[in-house]
């Protein structure tokens, strides 16, 4: 992405996700971004966002993201969503999620935050 109108939509950056393909999703992010997962702190740098990602990757068999709405404003999206989380006893927990992300003016994701209590995934 080299245009400062680029815009990387909910659809592409969660297809990436569901697919697990976390090499391609760093590179959706600028060199200095910063992610917060939940409440979670947050990670800052496209090598701590991909080791981040592979790490919770570890905890889960997989994720498949249903996307309700979506608002793009100068730069900024915000997603609604509902996540349906596999767990690696083949159980599964769908959650509802916003998630906030800020494009720079090269077209990489700056800041990319979102909010959802983790809690149902990883109950007993």
């Amino acid at each position: 992405m080299t245009t400062a109108d680029a815009t990387i939509t909910a659809d592409v950056l969660f297809s990436k996700i569901d697919r697990q393909q976390l090499h391609e999703v760093a590179d959706l992010f600028a060199e200095d971004a910063t992610m917060v997962f939940g409440n979670g702190s947050p990670l800052v740098g496209r090598e701590a966002i991909l080791a981040g990602n592979a790490a919770f990757m570890q905890t889960i068999a997989g994720l498949s993201h249903h996307i309700l709405d979506t608002w793009t404003v100068d730069g900024t999206t915000i997603a609604v969503t509902d996540v349906t989380y596999t767990r690696l006893d083949a159980g599964e927990a769908t959650l509802p999620a916003v998630t906030i992300w800020r494009v720079g003016p090269d077209g990489r994701i700056t800041d990319l935050r979102v909010v959802l209590d983790l809690a149902p995934v990883f109950a007993p």
